[in-house]
């Protein structure tokens, strides 16, 4: 059995600054692991652990692969190797799924593709959809939680007034939501170990954007109020809702 997890290098947010045009510095972001990819290798590797399977990661990139701290972080948490496909840095979600796509086709034999829901730099939740349709698999999405069954996988979904229990069969393609499990920390033994797992790079075909980036702006700053309602509890909860619903 062999279990895809799809992951992305994205900049560092803490290390992102705002010019005074709102524009967005990433001169001293440094890229990493997104957050939610986290939680797509967790998963990969529990399952993997449970039947003996072998976890592959795949990432659209460029340059931030160079990167030998990025590469062993990636595969000190739970991959057996890592395939990065070149492409451009800001492809939209169509190119990205497409790149991802023709790469999974090429591996080989797949029996479960792995993403976290979203990137963590744009965070369109789109890539999972996309990816299962080009690849012709049912896909799931939102998914909170899943397990190997004898048939295929079963997953749970938190719906708004409900929790929705699906099997699936495989293969399949899966996006998980941050809940779905607690990422593991490598540790040294890990990281040392992620040295020798191998990495290979392939060439992606160049695919047609099918959306425009406008631009990434900041949110406009907004001064605080500094509204203070004073009275007894009745008068300040009848004060404070009369306010919420001005707004």
């Amino acid at each position: 059995m062999r279990i895809v997890a799809c992951i992305k290098a994205a900049p560092d947010d803490a290390d992102i600054t705002v010019g005074p045009d709102r524009s967005l510095d990433f001169t001293r972001a440094q890229p990493r692991i997104g957050a939610y990819d986290l939680n797509a290798i967790e998963a990969a590797r529990q399952l993997a652990d449970q039947v003996g399977a072998e976890v592959v990661g795949i990432s659209v990139g460029a340059a931030e692969w160079d990167n030998t701290k990025l590469r062993k972080d990636a595969l000190s948490r739970g991959l057996d190797s890592l395939v990065i496909v070149s492409g451009e840095p800001d492809a939209d979600s169509f190119q990205t799924a497409s790149l991802l796509a023709a790469a999974i086709t090429e591996l080989g034999e797949c029996d479960l593709v792995l993403l976290g829901a979203g990137s963590s730099d744009r965070y369109a939740q789109q890539v999972g959809n996309q990816l299962g349709a080009l690849l012709g698999r049912p896909t799931l999405n939102q998914v909170n939680a899943i397990s190997l069954t004898d048939s295929g996988v079963r997953v749970e979904r938190l719906l708004e007034d409900a929790e929705q229990v699906i099997d699936a069969d495989l293969p399949t393609v899966i996006s998980l939501t941050a809940g779905a499990n607690v990422p593991r920390i490598a540790g040294m033994k890990d990281i040392l170990a992620a040295g020798k797992k191998p990495v290979t790079q392939v060439s992606g075909q160049p695919v047609a954007a099918t959306a425009r980036l406008v631009s990434v702006l900041a949110p406009e700053q907004v001064d605080r109020r500094r509204q203070v309602v004073e009275g007894d509890p009745a008068d300040t909860a009848a004060a404070l809702a009369a306010f919420l619903k001005s707004l």
